[in-house]
């Protein structure tokens, strides 16, 4: 239909005349009440973001040489954390001598992950970074 005539027919309705496919040959075109268009297309935009999955990421910091109520105390707060969807990042500083005896380290972790295997799991191993171990646990449920 030529434009002219797709505009009077708009009108006529007391409608917009909306393209929806400028890239297409011929251009497509429909008839509708554009505010009200915007509207839906709005409201299904804001319902598509809530339904989204939003994971965010909390960071737990230990020492190698770490009292059993503090480990315990961090241990039950990072299952929390899984509990509640979040990712959990460990980490395990070491100052001084204690860079001498990384695997104390290694322990620690491989113990903390053990421990809170029922609601979370390890998704990125024990890694390196300068002065500290890191582990990255995610809640049990979203494995990759």
């Amino acid at each position: 239909m030529p434009v002219g005539a797709a505009l009077e027919y708009a009108e006529s309705r007391e409608l917009d005349l909306v393209e929806v496919a400028p890239e297409a040959d011929p251009p497509v075109c429909r008839v509708l009440e554009y505010s009200k268009w915007r509207y839906e297309e709005e409201r299904s935009r804001r319902a598509s973001l809530r339904n989204q999955a939003n994971v965010s990421s909390k960071e737990i910091r230990v020492r190698p040489r770490i009292g059993d109520h503090d480990y315990r105390w961090k241990r039950d707060r990072a299952a929390q954390f899984l509990q509640d969807r979040s990712k959990v990042r460990v980490v395990v500083s070491f100052r001084g001598r204690e860079r001498e005896h990384v695997d104390a380290g290694r322990r620690l972790l491989e113990r903390f992950a053990a421990d809170v295997q029922e609601c979370g799991h390890v998704e990125a191993g024990i890694t390196s970074e300068g002065r500290s171990l890191t582990m990255l646990l995610a809640p049990n449920g979203s494995r990759s």
